[in-house]
């Protein structure tokens, strides 16, 4: 009751304390901070509460799933930094602890690097801890801007994990990454740590991973992108990414890990302020780093993920803000001999109060397995209630 109570006196007061302002500014020199966060109260179906081992009751679940402060300059026009200082699923029940994370309790740095423009917007070198760039859902997308209430199953979303090598989506590297052809083409590649040396990992290997999107409209120049430009932009842009890591030990044996994506989004303005968003992407993965929650996609296996997703946002306000209702839908499927497929679909409403980063989320989400296995691979119900603000 207490857990229940502190959660709703920080969503009563997260408007009073959000801010974003510019502490120091001169000549080329500038120093900006700020800070974004998400409460949400989730109803979780089939669930194991009391420890029995039995999935018979549901989770009523009041969390902090992310609180983002952030610190940005520039030392001069082409050198500059970013850090990011992150708690995610404070609160969360059935989340293994990690404060050296920001899992659960405490704050740790979630981003942070150099960045050096050695050729204006064409080359940039970045060095630190940053988004791996593969995916659009999780590579270039800021979480800030989701069209859905969360990231894909599979990439960190609503109660999943992550199925590549990474620490929380990211990974300590040096990326190369630019934008050509008259800033319509963005390439990214990083040479990164990818899973550490371990009692489980003798072999220490580099990650590589690579990102090429070309939108045929309007552009997006910088690290991070919109999933949701609510009629601010016409994108059309095609991805194409890879990620790779050798000598993995992963499902007991040491494997190669490898994946490789293509994806669309879409984002067409329509007369009145309307704007209607579409996102589809496919990813093929051999040997998983990591499984995959709820499903029957393990460690070591070969499959896919697919996604579709799309939203229609009305330019006329209804009262304080404007309303998008949106679908979305998953297939995860392992290729792996007697593996059924895991279908995740469901519906929600965002309700903007100013820009992507602040809005109130109602979804349903639906965890449908092909076949289920009692107390292991069930289906399950996700009702969230997300209010999100910041800049």
């Amino acid at each position: 009751m207490k857990k229940i109570i502190s959660c709703i006196v920080i969503y009563l007061l997260l408007p009073s304390i959000v801010w974003s302002m510019e502490v120091y500014k001169k000549g080329d020199i500038s120093l900006s901070a700020g800070w974004w966060g998400q409460v949400w109260y989730q109803n979780v179906s089939n669930m194991d509460t009391n420890g029995d081992g039995k999935n018979d009751e549901d989770l009523n679940d009041f969390l902090i799933r992310r609180s983002y402060f952030y610190l940005k300059g520039t030392v001069t026009p082409e050198l500059s930094f970013f850090v990011h200082l992150a708690g995610d699923k404070l609160g969360m029940d059935e989340i293994k602890d990690d404060s050296s994370k920001g899992l659960g309790s405490g704050i740790a740095l979630r981003d942070g690097w150099i960045a050096y423009k050695l050729i204006s917007n064409d080359l940039i070198i970045q060095v630190g801890r940053m988004y791996i760039p593969f995916t659009r859902n999780y590579g270039t997308t800021s979480t800030k801007s989701l069209l859905t209430a969360d990231l894909d199953w599979g990439q960190g979303g609503l109660r999943s994990g992550i199925f590549y090598p990474s620490n929380i989506g990211r990974d300590d590297s040096v990326t190369l990454w630019g934008n050509i052809m008259k800033d319509r083409l963005q390439y990214r590649f990083m040479v990164g740590d990818g899973e550490d040396k371990n009692s489980k990992n003798p072999d220490d290997t580099m990650r590589f991973a690579g990102r090429l999107s070309y939108n045929f409209y309007d552009t997006e120049t910088g690290w991070f992108n919109s999933g949701n430009y609510l009629g601010a932009k016409h994108i059309l842009a095609l991805g194409i990414g890879s990620d790779y890591q050798n000598n993995l030990f992963v499902g007991g044996e040491k494997e190669e890990y490898f994946a490789w994506t293509i994806d669309l989004h879409y984002d067409q303005p329509i007369n009145d302020g309307d704007n209607l968003t579409l996102s589809a992407s496919y990813i093929r993965v051999y040997h998983s780093a990591n499984g995959i929650t709820w499903t029957n996609f393990s460690a070591g296996d070969d499959g896919y993920l697919l996604s579709v997703k799309s939203g229609y946002y009305f330019g006329h306000k209804v009262w304080l803000g404007n309303l998008q209702p949106y679908v979305h839908v998953q297939d995860i499927n392992s290729n792996e001999k007697g593996k059924d497929d895991t279908l995740i679909y469901g519906f929600g409403l965002n309700y903007f109060i100013k820009g992507a980063a602040n809005k109130l989320t109602l979804e349903a989400t639906f965890v449908d397995q092909g076949e289920e296995v009692k107390n292991l691979i069930e289906n399950h119900t996700i009702i969230t209630f997300q209010f999100a603000c910041g800049f």
